[in-house]
């Protein structure tokens, strides 16, 4: 596009092509994608620069959306809100550069591999409280962490809480039934928890 003095991103398309968005593509991968066929895009503008003018269109006021600063709110999951799709998505688009994050027993524990929904097992049998939302059941078979959302379950392979732990790592060291039968009345060790960001309150000073 053309530059215009002191607004930014609203100048007039001398070129422009959509492209596909393949299944399951991560920011990364769609990164690469756009900046090869922007490389290509430029390399012809500039080929064919006067027609490229000549040609310009203004861009349409039509269709646009706000795309907000990335930042670590945007991270945090709600496993009472968000649905296993969701949090597919969200983990694509950001999770490469901030990592889902999620709170157990007051510490932040990073997702750092999410398994795509399509592998995640199947359960059969299950109690009303293991499909409270946050709760975390271990698949020794495919060695993945199965935390419960809003309509499914999401499959997690590696977590971080003080380093890099394996799911198996992860329950042998938190939450084998031994550490289950030494927490009893605390049920939020087999749970993650949605982080509730804090409300700042004003005070009112009182004058005499």
């Amino acid at each position: 596009m053309q530059i215009r003095p002191t607004r930014f991103d609203v100048g007039p398309i001398v070129m422009q092509q959509e492209c596909a968005v393949p299944p399951r593509c991560t920011a990364d991968e769609l990164g690469a994608i756009l900046a090869e066929t922007g490389a290509e895009m430029l390399l012809s503008t500039l080929k064919n620069l006067p027609e490229c003018i000549k040609n310009k269109r203004e861009q349409s006021i039509h269709g646009i959306t706000f795309a907000p600063k990335v930042t670590v709110t945007m991270s945090w999951v709600n496993w009472e809100e968000q649905t296993l799709e969701e949090l597919d998505q969200l983990n694509r688009a950001i999770g490469s550069r901030i990592p889902l994050r999620t709170l157990w027993m007051g510490k932040t524990v990073k997702l750092l591999d999410l398994v795509d929904p399509q592998k995640i097992p199947v359960f059969l049998a299950l109690t009303q409280e293991q499909l409270i939302p946050g709760t975390i059941h271990f698949h020794k078979e495919s060695n993945m962490l199965m935390v419960r959302c809003k309509n499914g379950w999401a499959g997690v392979k590696l977590v971080m809480l003080k380093k890099v732990l394996s799911a198996a790592d992860f329950y042998n060291g938190y939450l084998h039934p031994y550490f289950q039968r030494e927490s009893r009345k605390n049920q939020n060790v087999t749970r993650f928890q949605t982080h509730k960001p804090e409300t700042k309150t004003k005070k009112l000073s009182k004058r005499a």
